[in-house]
Order: C-alpha cells, then structure tokens, then sequence
C-alpha cells in the first residue's frame, strides 16, 4: 500500500493531486470551451441546464442528509450555509437561462434524468446515507469545487469570457468570491476533520472523491452529446 505522507500535503491537495488527469480533461472539454469562447451550440446548453437543474435537486438532499449526520453545530452550520446557498445563488444561475430558455415547471418535471446523471446522485446519496460528514464532505467537493476552477480557468485563458452576453452570467456565479468562500468553506472543514486519518481512510475518501470526478466528466459528456455523437474521452 502506498504511503501518503500528511505531513507534506493537507487532504483536499492530495485529493486533488490522485484526480489530476481527470480534472484536466474538464478544463479542455469541448463543452467548457464552448463556453469559455462563447460559440457553444445553445442547444446543448439549453440541454445541461435543465440536467443540472435536475441533477441540483438531488444534490441538495445530499446536504441535509449532511446535517443530519454531523457532529458538531460547526458542521451543521457548514452544511446549512451550503445548502442555503445553492438555492439562492447557484439555482438562481439556471433560473435566469431556464428563463431565457423559456423552459417550463411542465418541461422540467417531464424531462427524464440522463441516466449518468442518476447514478451520479444515487452514488452520493449512497454515500450520504451510509457514511459520515467526513465522506459526504468529500463527496461533494468534486462538483463545488471543480466548477469554481473551471470558471476561474476560463477567465485566466480568456479575460474577455466573463463580458459574454450569454454565458458570461454561469462563468460570474462559478468564479465569483461568494462561490470560492463556500468551498473554501467545505476545504478547511475536510482538512481540519481529516487531521488524524489514517491511510486506510484517506484512500477511501479518495475513491469517493475520484468517483465523483469521473461523473462530473460524464456529465460534461453527454452536455456535449446530446444531438452529437463523438464522445471526449
């Protein structure tokens, strides 16, 4: 079994560092490009917004679930913030294309969930339901924190992106100071919770985490496929 050395490195960085390859993958997908350089196909956006929409929903209960299973009120409270937030600022993102989309209640509540998108959640749900704050903290942080790094990805590759008439509003919301402060919000809880793991708890926090990573790609995906059948693998 391979050493980890937690002396030289906090557990979101070596999180991050086991999941580099398919992290990189995210900020060179021709969907996240499409965005970044403004000529997405609208159509495929259209598609991902309602996806995420749905895929929000359950995303949410993930965190309740979270404050149900923490073990402190600083937890909760963490938890709570989080999901306080995602109904605020992060549906609000999808409200406003979902308006510019003219997607109705009807739409969305008729609209089947790409089946990728429900083993994505019902795999976090799983966690949420069997496992600790600790791995529902992990869990979560491959989509929070990956769309703030996609976004801020995008503005260091192309500073005009953030002006787009259309997709400048998503590339704001996940680059912006209130967004970063969430997940750094989650980072100090995960490092300071994880202090004193072991190596057999850090390598399964860290399937967990490249678990959900290898969903967020897929999601990408599938964005990408909708009415398009070459896959970015």
């Amino acid at each position: 079994m391979i050493k980890v050395n937690m002396n030289k490195i906090n557990t979101i960085d070596y999180l991050l560092k086991s999941s580099e390859d398919i992290w990189q993958k995210y900020y060179y997908h021709p969907f996240v490009k499409g965005i970044e350089q403004g000529n997405l196909d609208k159509n495929k956006f259209r598609y991902y917004i309602i996806q995420d929409f749905l895929y929000l929903e359950e995303y949410l209960k993930v965190f309740s679930i979270g404050i149900a299973k923490s073990t402190s009120i600083d937890t909760i409270k963490l938890f709570s913030k989080s999901l306080f937030s995602i109904v605020e600022n992060e549906m609000s993102i999808h409200s406003g294309y979902m308006g510019k989309f003219k997607i109705s209640k009807d739409e969305l509540r008729k609209t089947k969930r790409e089946l990728d998108n429900i083993s994505y959640t019902s795999y976090m749900l799983r966690i949420a339901y069997e496992e600790s704050e600790v791995e529902i903290i992990s869990a979560i942080l491959s989509c929070a924190l990956s769309y703030e790094l996609i976004a801020r990805k995008m503005i260091k590759d192309n500073p005009n992106c953030i002006n787009d008439d259309f997709f400048g509003k998503w590339i704001k919301g996940y680059s912006s100071d209130e967004y970063k402060n969430d997940n750094r919000n989650l980072i100090n809880a995960l490092n300071t919770l994880t202090e004193n793991y072991t190596d057999e708890k850090l390598f399964h926090l860290n399937e967990i985490f490249n678990n959900c990573s290898k969903y967020e790609l897929l999601f990408w995906n599938f964005s990408w496929n909708f009415n398009n059948q070459n896959e970015f693998l």
